[in-house]
């Protein structure tokens, strides 16, 4: 298996921004909506930046007849995403009092990206997943969202503790995304960005196209 980079790591950090200004845009008219996630976000959840959308647009296209992207999260405001990021942290400090901080907050970052760097504050992620045509989820080896502790690290891309039916999902959605231009973080199989500084540091991209985005609302 590649090397997998974390969100804490300082070469992300260290990817350059160069704000492209493309706007936040609501995708509730282009694709199926989940609202789990929208007790959190009040909303913000359904926006992302317009080259985001696009790329998941084409990637629907290339989706085998019957099948469709369905939308959970998009962007989340820096707020938000530091309470995220603290609420598991606190939770691994408790389980591993022994950890340094550094530790923690690089095993934080498998699962919540720090805050000052993190994409879907960017407006450039999306959490997602697939459907048949009438809307039944496929199974994709964990639930959305599942952590490493919980799903006993089958919510990362590349596990082998799914079955053959889930992998095979993973693999259909995978390559959809990938040939659309967006990047997995390989500790969750249903993150996916694009024109962030993770997108940037994968591809070799100069920069990021998109930097953290403040809402007053939306």
């Amino acid at each position: 298996m590649s090397e997998i980079i974390l969100m804490s790591d300082a070469r992300v950090a260290a990817v350059p921004v160069e704000e492209n200004g493309e706007p936040l845009v609501d995708v509730r008219d282009h694709l199926l909506v989940d609202d789990r996630k929208h007790e959190d976000s009040l909303g913000a959840e359904v926006h992302l930046r317009r080259g985001v959308l696009d790329r998941l647009l084409r990637a629907q296209d290339l989706l085998p007849d019957g099948l469709r992207l369905l939308f959970v999260e998009g962007y989340r405001p820096p707020a938000l995403q530091r309470h995220y990021f603290e609420q598991y942290a606190d939770e691994l400090r408790a389980a591993h009092p022994d950890w340094s901080a550094d530790r923690t907050r690089s095993a934080a970052s498998r699962y919540v990206s720090p805050p000052e760097i993190a994409p879907h504050s960017a407006g450039a992620a999306v959490d997602l997943t697939l459907t048949d045509a009438d809307g039944r989820e496929l199974d994709l080896g964990t639930a959305l969202n599942a952590n490493p502790e919980e799903s006993d690290g089958a919510c990362y891309t590349g596990a082998d503790n799914i079955t053959e039916e889930a992998k095979a999902n993973r693999a259909l959605l995978g390559a959809a995304l990938s040939a659309a231009g967006l990047v997995n973080y390989p500790t969750e199989w249903w993150h996916w960005s694009y024109g962030d500084r993770y997108w940037a540091l994968e591809t070799g991209a100069p920069a990021a196209l998109y930097g953290t985005k403040e809402l007053e609302r939306w």
